[in-house]
């Protein structure tokens, strides 16, 4: 791949080494230099004195790999199911994507300190950086005020929403409307899936054969539903946007 000059990052922007990155994804930096070569990392950006720049791209492309691999999912899995990804995916949207996929498989709870919270996200964290992420269901306080339950699945997306200019109250009524309608669509999905492979006799244990293919649907299908949900859901908010601020056309 070809790398990218580039002048100093813009404010807001993320200008990370290849250590820091490694340190910031929870990995090491020889895993990065793999990926990379493998194509599953875009090239760096080029700063001054010829140094790799990572931004949130590569850190939400790290955690989206991260997220299959928790799946199961082989390194050459892994690849295709990244090329079957819009070209044009922000990081925003990459971290959105990996809690879609994330919500296939069970919870993942974690304990983390506030000092290693600190360090993942790479920031010191005020009470109301705690307090939003609390309201977003990224962080549960437990009876130890300096130890926090955490799916690392939602700390990506959580770390971009900090700087979104939102209160924790709306955070929470945000959270509610997609938990609302996510379980929603999952329910209709269900009974489509139900549909395509049976329902079950209700006697004596389940079916192998069943089980078989609703594994194999269900493995099928979980690439393309969530790369649908994320596609219907971008095109959805430019609709909404465009109405909003009564701008006409593309």
């Amino acid at each position: 791949m070809t790398q990218q000059t580039t002048p100093d990052a813009r404010p807001g922007e993320l200008a990370l080494t290849v250590d820091e990155l490694a340190a910031r994804a929870g990995v090491t930096v020889r895993t990065v230099r793999f990926y990379s070569t493998r194509g599953l990392l875009p090239p760096p950006a080029i700063g001054p004195r010829r140094v790799g720049r990572y931004g949130h791209e590569h850190l939400s492309r790290l955690a989206l790999i991260e997220e299959l691999q928790h799946q199961g999912m082989t390194l050459a899995a892994i690849e295709r199911y990244l090329e079957q990804l819009p070209s044009d995916l922000s990081a925003h949207d990459l971290a959105i994507h990996r809690a879609l996929v994330a919500s296939w498989v069970p919870d993942r709870a974690e304990e983390i300190t506030r000092e290693r919270l600190e360090r993942r996200m790479g920031r010191a964290l005020s009470d109301e950086d705690l307090d939003r992420l609390t309201a977003m269901s990224v962080l549960v306080r437990t009876d130890d005020p300096a130890v926090f339950q955490t799916d690392a699945a939602l700390l990506p997306l959580g770390i971009r929403l900090l700087d979104v200019p939102i209160s924790p109250e709306a955070i929470l009524a945000a959270r509610t409307v997609m938990v609302e309608h996510t379980r929603s669509a999952a329910r209709e999905l269900s009974r489509l899936f139900r549909e395509e492979v049976g329902e079950p006799s209700g006697e004596g244990a389940p079916d192998p054969e069943r089980v078989a293919r609703t594994r194999s649907l269900s493995a099928h299908m979980q690439p393309l539903v969530v790369q649908a949900l994320v596609t219907a859901f971008q095109r959805s908010m430019k609709e909404e946007l465009r109405t909003w601020l009564g701008k006409g056309g593309g």
